[in-house]
C-alpha cells in the first residue's frame, strides 16, 4: 500500500517555496548577506509589545470569538475609513485572520469551486497559486511587463478571461516587483471586472509602504466595486509584526459570514494576546509607520541607484520593500544568477521565476535590512557584476 499515492493530489502538486530555499541557503553560507526574505528588520515597536504583555499579565489567554475581538474589528473599521475611505461594519464585515496568508486561503476556499478559474497577475506573491490549487480551482496567469512598470493592463487581462473565470487577484503594491497601481489603471480594470462579473480579491498588505508621493487607492473604494471586492490586509509589514501572524479580511457580509466558517474550522481564532497588540498598533502606530517608511525609502533610493550603476536595468518601484532588476544582460537565467551571486559574492537574492514564468530574467532584492548590510551587499554585487 503506497500511502504517498493516497494523499491529496492537490497537496502533491504544490512545491516548496524557492524564497524559503534561498533564505535557508543564505544561513548556511558563512558571512552571507540576505536580501532574500521580505521581512522588516525592525523589531515590533515597544508600545505594541507592551500591549501584548499587559494582556498576558491580565490573564487574557482564552479564546476570542471566531471573527476576532470586536475591539480590534472596530479599530480596523476606523482605520480603513480614515486611510482609504472604506466603510465596513465591524460586527459583520471584518474577519481577523492568522496573517494575510490565511486570509488569502480562506477567501479563495470560499469563493471558488472545482472548475473555476482564478486570474493571477504575474509575477506576484508565491501563495496565490497554491491556495488556488488547494481550493480546487485553476490558476490563470496574466502577464505584466516591465515597460508598463509591471502594472496589470486591462486589455491584457481581458484576453485571459473565459466563461470559467470567477476571481481576479489584485496584488498591489506588488511583491516581488514593488509596482504600484495608479487609480486610472484601477478604473480600467474595474470596467473589465464589471463587464465579466468577476469577484476581486485585493492583497493590500503593503498599502502603507508607498513612496515618491504615490497615494494608495483601495480597489473597493471605486464606484460599484465595494460589493464585489474582498480586501485583505494585515499588520506584518506596516507595523513590523511578521511573527505575530495577524491579518484581516474586509468584505460585504455575504462574503464574511461564509469565510468565517472556513476560518473557524481551520484555526478557530487568532491568538488573543496578538489581537490586543493589534489594537494598540492600529490605534497608536501611525508614527511607527512613518518612521519605517522613511527609512525604507532611503534604502530604496540607494539600492535602485546602485544596481543601475552596476549596469542592470531596473524600473523605479514605488511600493513594498523590493526592487526587481533585470539580469538578462548577464546571459544567465534567474536561478543561475541567484546561485552564483550567493556562492561567489555571498549575497542572497530570489530568482524572479520563483514568482512565475513571467519573472524569468529578473531577481528580487529586498531592502528590508540595515543600510550597513545594503552597503556591503552592494560592494560585493559590484565586484560580482564586473565579471560580465
Amino acid at each position: 500500500m503506497n500511502f504517498e499515492d493516497r494523499v491529496a493530489k492537490r497537496a502533491k502538486s504544490i512545491e516548496i517555496s524557492t524564497i524559503r530555499y534561498f533564505f535557508n541557503m543564505a544561513r548556511e553560507v558563512p558571512g552571507a548577506i540576505s536580501l532574500a526574505i521580505g521581512e522588516p528588520d525592525f523589531v515590533t515597536p515597544q508600545h505594541i509589545r507592551e500591549a501584548a504583555k499587559k494582556a498576558l499579565d491580565e490573564g487574557k489567554t482564552g479564546y476570542t470569538v471566531n471573527p476576532g475581538l470586536i475591539e480590534l474589528r472596530q479599530e480596523i473599521s476606523n482605520y480603513l475609513k480614515r486611510r482609504y475611505n472604506l466603510s465596513y461594519n465591524s460586527e459583520t464585515e471584518i474577519l481577523v485572520t492568522i496573517g494575510a496568508t490565511e486570509a488569502i486561503y480562506v477567501a479563495l476556499n470560499t469563493l471558488v469551486e472545482e472548475g473555476d478559474e482564478v486570474l493571477i497577475p504575474e509575477p506576484s506573491f508565491v501563495a496565490y497559486h497554491p491556495c488556488t490549487i488547494l481550493a480546487g480551482a485553476k490558476s490563470v496567469f496574466v502577464p505584466t511587463y516591465e515597460e508598463d512598470d509591471f502594472v496589470l493592463r486591462a486589455d491584457v487581462l481581458e484576453k485571459y478571461i473565459t466563461e470559467k473565470s470567477k476571481v481576479l487577484i489584485l496584488p498591489y503594491p506588488n511583491n516581488p516587483t514593488g509596482a504600484v497601481m495608479p487609480k486610472e489603471a484601477m478604473e480600467k480594470i474595474a470596467e473589465v471586472v464589471k463587464k465579466y462579473d468577476l469577484i476581486v480579491v485585493t492583497d493590500e498588505i503593503y498599502s502603507e509602504l508607498v513612496y515618491s508621493g504615490f497615494e494608495h487607492v483601495s480597489f473597493a473604494s471605486l464606484p460599484d466595486m465595494w460589493e464585489r471586492t474582498v480586501t485583505i490586509n494585515g499588520f506584518s509589514k506596516s507595523y513590523a509584526m511578521t511573527g505575530w501572524r495577524l491579518g484581516y479580511i474586509a468584505a460585504p457580509e455575504y462574503f464574511i459570514k461564509h469565510m468565517t466558517k472556513i476560518h473557524q474550522y481551520g484555526v478557530t481564532a487568532a491568538a488573543t494576546m496578538c489581537q490586543y497588540a493589534g489594537i494598540e498598533a492600529i490605534k497608536n502606530g501611525d508614527g511607527d509607520i512613518l518612521m519605517m517608511r522613511e527609512e525604507y525609502d532611503k534604502r530604496r533610493k540607494y539600492l535602485l541607484q546602485s544596481v543601475r550603476e552596476m549596469g542592470l536595468d531596473c524600473f523605479e518601484p514605488k511600493g513594498a520593500f523590493y526592487i526587481f532588476p533585470s539580469i538578462k544582460k548577464t546571459g544567465l537565467t534567474s536561478m543561475e544568477f541567484a546561485k552564483r551571486l550567493l556562492y561567489e559574492a555571498k549575497v542572497a537574492v530570489v530568482p524572479g521565476n520563483a514568482f512565475g514564468e513571467n519573472g524569468e530574467g529578473y531577481v528580487r532584492m529586498a531592502y528590508a535590512t540595515s543600510m550597513e548590510n545594503l552597503e556591503e551587499a552592494v560592494k560585493r554585487m559590484k565586484e560580482f557584476m564586473s565579471k560580465f
